[in-house]
């Protein structure tokens, strides 16, 4: 049986493809609308398997009412959910939210904590809600965020050659310099929005295709 061929690209085409992202989508930066900590660590995990145009269409009306952890934690788990009831799995994000809030108060003094150690204990936080809130909020790469379009992009450039976000984010920590792990996250999530999408990506309009082993011609 044949061997396949590995779409892994080499170092100089990795920094090749850096700058061009660089020069296309130099400000991306966090789709979700927050103001503080609290309220991005509670549309992340709303986010899990629904999109940033939804939660940010649900969350004004549920900061209003719960505006930060001593708020929500007090809340009623029954009226969170008919909150947040447009977006998915919204009964397990509803009591997740709600015990969050209250591991908040009864342990970090209602503040959201630094670390991903503290994060990652939270009721519905893991490895990537806990990078979006450390990198976008408190400007820490603890790691790097790894979503559907992470993980797609980062396959189809070359990037990297592996399945499942723990593995993807492993590789790419080990090729991307750190001072790059926030913005560049934050660039593969909007080129994978705007351009390299998963049915039919835009390779004809992209920049980064003279260097992309994936890249569709014809």
């Amino acid at each position: 049986m044949a061997r396949r061929r590995s779409k892994l690209v080499a170092d100089d085409v990795v920094r090749k493809q850096l700058r061009r992202l660089g020069r296309i989508l130099p400000d991306a930066e966090c789709a979700l609308v927050h103001r503080n900590a609290f309220e991005l660590l509670v549309a992340t995990i709303l986010s899990a398997q629904c999109t940033d145009k939804l939660v940010n269409e649900i969350t004004p009306a549920l900061f209003a009412k719960y505006p930060d952890a001593r708020a929500l934690a007090a809340a009623n788990v029954d009226e969170v959910g008919e909150m947040v009831k447009r977006a998915s799995f919204w009964r397990t994000k509803s009591k997740h939210l709600v015990a969050m809030a209250a591991l908040l108060v009864e342990r970090h003094g209602a503040e959201v904590p630094r670390t991903m150690a503290e994060l990652v204990v939270l009721p519905g936080v893991a490895r990537k809600t806990a990078n979006v809130v450390l990198g976008s909020w408190y400007g820490i790469p603890a790691g790097f965020v790894v979503d559907t379009h992470v993980e797609r992009v980062a396959n189809r450039l070359g990037f990297v050659e592996a399945e499942g976000a723990v593995k993807i984010e492993r590789a790419l920590m080990e090729r991307i310099p750190k001072t790059r792990w926030i913005l560049l996250a934050h660039q593969l999530i909007l080129h994978g929005r705007q351009t390299c999408h998963a049915l039919r990506p835009k390779c004809e309009a992209c920049v980064l295709a003279p260097d992309c082993p994936s890249r569709e011609v014809g």
